[in-house]
């Protein structure tokens, strides 16, 4: 007979919680459950924080958090599931740096703790109450964590980086705008 020890019991917490926030957070993108504004309203919401175009950067993003926190919850794919759901997290974090750290202000401490918490959930593994331990680890191997990793950082770093020149061109814009309205007067 298997004993698990505190080290599993504490994984299955953290799968559970951090994949259970993350999932609902998904679903609150794709379906407007849990008082979410579904693709269309969440799609306008990316156009105006400058995820373009928006209703697939909010398909994007629901997949990743609700598809990644229901396999970090199942302890399934776990390195896959773990770095899909930090890059979401860190596209997020983008959105809300201007506020400053505390998520009280607007900040971005929420979505960095659950994207850190998804992160190392992939780098520590799920333990073995998972899905992963049940199936050999045939989608939990060491590779696949740098293979994850290095994946989900390249699609992270593009997104966010045409998000911040797209806003960049934006605020030109609206200083421009701005100086020939004040000397066409």
């Amino acid at each position: 007979m298997t004993s698990y020890d505190r080290r599993d019991l504490g994984l299955l917490l953290l799968r559970l919680g951090t994949g259970g926030v993350l999932a609902a957070h998904g679903a609150q993108k794709l379906f407007g459950w849990f008082g979410g504004h579904g693709l269309e309203g969440t799609g306008q919401f990316f156009e105006s924080v400058g995820y373009e175009p928006g209703k697939e950067s909010a398909v994007a993003a629901g997949l990743a958090e609700a598809g990644g926190g229901t396999l970090l919850a199942l302890g399934l794919a776990t390195p896959a599931a773990g770095a899909a759901a930090a890059g979401a997290m860190t596209g997020a974090s983008a959105v809300h740096k201007p506020n400053g750290f505390f998520n009280q202000g607007g900040g971005y401490e929420y979505a960095a703790s659950l994207g850190l918490m998804a992160a190392g959930l992939a780098v520590t593994g799920p333990g073995r109450l998972s899905l992963d331990h049940v199936l050999g680890h045939a989608v939990n191997r060491n590779w696949m964590v740098p293979a994850a990793f290095g994946a989900t950082g390249l699609a992270t770093a593009l997104v966010v980086g045409a998000r911040n020149r797209r806003l960049r061109k934006r605020e030109e814009g609206e200083q421009e705008a701005l100086f020939e309205e004040t000397f066409d007067e």
